[in-house]
């Protein structure tokens, strides 16, 4: 008979995840009771646009930091690749061209933290700083204290569009990248080979794993998912100018981090991201219907990411 403190049940039970769960539950419980809107079915799909373009974000974001890395200008990548498209409008571009601009400005934007990162060797943190200002700042240059407006009536579909129901493109494309994201860490050799970086880069290159390819390739798919959600963001707002997204940084950070990977890197799951973009998602919109100021959940979200990263240890030194 297996024994139960080992046995795959009784892991499952005790692991981050479960305990996400639970919290899980426990705000929505707690959005029920605080308001008679919550449990209607399009007040719950509008709670989606909460979290869904952070999100998608947040899973590439999860591979990066568990190889050891991290990417802070998220939020001006999507800045300046909503700017682009703002360019592109207004030279006559259609839908599909905007689209494929904003992702393929997510991409370069992504490509050259990895040429500086994995290819020149320099830290990841103070790379990001520097372009998280750079891409910004680019946006301001083009745009001023102006703002980009007439996008096509069709692009307006991949922020505000439904596929079936209540249910959003845009929710529709977190689950898709949320399979292909746990497909890629959890069940390829790519994956393993960024688990091994992040537990050990110089064991994992002395073990045959290209590091810095596996690494340039991680800033390409955050910049990826950084395009993707610039696009569905744009196209939600309707608009576009140079403080879009500001802030949102700290919010894909809080969900990798609160999804239970660690900051030092080589562990983590995307199902633990899953879950902590579902739980912020709910506070967040739960928020909003109790009429709780915006600085109060920024306050909120700098207090989780601390408590977040702080507990776990604290927890260590008493058992020890």
């Amino acid at each position: 008979m297996p024994d139960r403190l080992t046995s795959p049940l009784s892991r499952a039970l005790r692991s981050w995840e479960a305990l996400l769960i639970v919290v899980a539950v426990a705000v929505f419980i707690a959005n029920a009771f605080a308001s008679p809107y919550f449990l209607n079915a399009w007040n719950l799909s509008d709670a989606t646009f909460n979290f869904t373009e952070k999100a998608m974000i947040a899973f590439a974001m999860a591979m990066l930091v568990i190889a050891g890395e991290i990417d802070l200008s998220v939020a001006s990548i999507i800045a300046l690749a909503s700017t682009a498209m703002g360019v592109a409008m207004t030279a006559g571009f259609g839908t599909p061209a905007l689209v494929a601009v904003g992702i393929a400005t997510g991409v370069l934007c992504g490509a050259l933290n990895g040429v500086f990162v994995a290819r020149l060797g320099l830290p990841s943190i103070v790379v990001t700083i520097g372009t998280m200002s750079l891409f910004r700042g680019i946006s301001y240059i083009v745009l001023g204290d102006q703002a980009f407006t007439g996008y096509p009536e069709h692009f307006a579909w991949f922020g505000q569009g439904y596929v079936w129901w209540v249910f959003s493109f845009e929710l529709v494309l977190f689950a898709v990248l949320a399979l292909a994201f746990y497909i890629l860490l959890h069940r390829t050799n790519f994956g393993r080979s960024v688990y091994a970086i992040g537990n050990n880069p110089t064991a994992a290159l002395f073990s045959g794993i290209r590091v810095d390819r596996v690494r340039f390739i991680l800033f390409l798919l955050t910049g990826l998912t950084s395009g993707i959600a610039a696009v569905c963001l744009t196209s939600r707002l309707g608009s576009t100018r140079p403080s879009i997204a500001t802030g949102m940084e700290l919010e894909v950070v809080t969900m990798v981090v609160l999804g239970g990977v660690s900051i030092l890197g080589g562990s983590g799951t995307i199902a633990g991201v899953v879950l902590a973009a579902i739980i912020m998602g709910l506070v967040t919109f739960g928020f909003g219907l109790l009429n709780v100021p915006g600085i109060v959940m920024s306050i909120f979200l700098g207090l989780l990411l601390i408590a977040v990263i702080a507990i776990p240890r604290l927890l260590r030194r008493r058992g020890t």
